[in-house]
């Protein structure tokens, strides 16, 4: 039983990542709105405002006067659960991602001609994921909620007309909690299910570096990497209302080493005519890193401490490439219209994805506006369409007492979509 709780509140704290954001797997975009109205096509080789900071380093030598830059991106999900089947009773509303916000702000200077300094705070992944109380699958996941949130110092230099390269060390803070119920209702004579919280937080170094290449006079070639970042999240599982002739209500330490991991983005950027500019990008993670996940655990007695000291949780993610194109049209001074449209692969398959992270292959279609009454002031507002392939849940039965089945397995097919709409505002000085 002891070995239950603990595997499922902590080794799937930070995996239980929301399904819908603008990127797949754990990882989340809306870290620029100029951006994504064309779909990030043109993230790495296109830097419009200090949000290149995150997009690409090297992109500040491109800023010729001081700038602050911030928005906020929201997200509206929708989540089909169809063909549902589990031992267990309950519902299937499939409401479970609630409406979510992600804010980011830049501020960005020239030193001199060569040096330009920026700082920026972001959040490159998160998670929100609420099914309702009589969730059939509950016993597979009921709710997560995690955040990373990085600040971001950084540094560009401009090295001939040409060639710019950027680099910024990254500081990032995770938060997590999570719920998780046990099917000990027969055990604890008619008086519900056992119930687990687990709260833990960490802070950890990584950095983001990128290079900037003028090829001619219309086309621009960017290239970032954005640096694992490994976390040792330190916290508490808490096991409450579970059976008397189990003991196992109350507190324990647990220890989960967790990394997100690097990417690599690349994009071009072509200007075709004075109205015209096209982009297109491509984004690698190595979400192998997710392959599994290992979990320490203190205060176990002696008796069982072998048993359940360090538990381990298979993944079994994969390595993803996305996709991008996008073009703006410079309708006049004032205005400049956007669009894009992008494939992102799912890291996980059928035979391995979760309740909690039920993401498959995205389609993704943008619209965006930019705005600048004059040469101080920006704003810029965007929509995007995310629309998931069908994706199969298969979870096993776990967690055997006698003639009991603590976890009892669910089957269903999901079908995600999700609405964002994005503004930011950029004031140059």
């Amino acid at each position: 039983m002891r070995k239950v709780c603990l595997k499922t509140s902590i080794a799937l704290a930070l995996t239980a990542l929301s399904t819908q954001t603008l990127a797949n797997g754990i990882a989340i975009n809306e870290q620029s709105v100029s951006g994504m109205g064309t779909a990030f096509a043109g993230r790495s080789s296109s830097a419009q405002d200090a949000s290149t900071l995150y997009g690409n380093p090297a992109g500040l030598s491109k800023l010729k006067r001081s700038e602050v830059s911030g928005g906020l991106a929201a997200i509206k999900a929708k989540v089909e659960i169809d063909d549902a089947s589990s031992s267990a009773s309950g519902t299937n509303d499939g409401d479970m991602v609630p409406f979510a916000s992600v804010p980011f702000g830049y501020f960005a200077t020239p030193l001199n001609d060569d040096w330009h300094f920026g700082i920026g705070v972001y959040a490159p992944f998160a998670l929100i994921s609420d099914y309702e109380k009589s969730f059939q699958g509950r016993y597979k996941g009921l709710y997560s909620k995690v955040q990373v949130v990085t600040l971001q110092p950084t540094l560009s230099y401009q090295i001939n007309d040409r060639v710019s390269v950027g680099f910024g060390p990254t500081i990032n803070r995770i938060d997590g909690k999570l719920t998780n119920m046990l099917a000990t209702n027969a055990l604890n004579g008619g008086n519900g299910d056992t119930k687990l919280n687990i709260k833990g937080d960490d802070t950890a170094l990584g950095y983001n570096i990128g290079v900037l290449v003028d090829i001619n006079d219309r086309t621009t070639w960017g290239l970032t990497y954005h640096s694992k970042v490994d976390y040792t999240l330190e916290g508490r599982t808490k096991v409450s209302n579970s059976p008397a002739l189990l003991g196992l209500d109350g507190s324990y330490d647990a220890k989960l080493d967790f990394t997100t991991p690097e990417s690599v983005d690349t994009s071009i950027t072509y200007k075709l005519d004075d109205r015209w500019t096209l982009y297109g990008g491509a984004t690698w993670t190595r979400w192998s890193r997710l392959d599994k996940i290992v979990v320490e655990n203190e205060g176990i007695p002696a008796l069982v401490s072998g048993q359940f000291s360090t538990l381990t949780e298979e993944m079994h993610w994969e390595d993803t490439w996305s996709y991008a194109i996008g073009a703006a049209y410079q309708l006049n001074r004032q205005w400049v219209l956007r669009t894009g449209f992008a494939l992102d692969a799912s890291p996980t398959s059928n035979a391995d994805r979760t309740v909690r992270i039920p993401v498959g292959n995205r389609k993704v279609f943008s619209l965006g506006a930019g705005w600048s009454p004059n040469e101080d002031l920006t704003i810029d507002v965007a929509y995007s369409y995310l629309r998931e392939s069908k994706a199969s849940v298969n979870q096993e039965s776990s967690g055997q007492i006698g003639p009991f089945t603590l976890q009892p397995g669910y089957n269903a097919e999901y079908r995600n979509s999700a609405h964002g709409i994005g503004t930011q505002v950029t004031y140059r000085f």
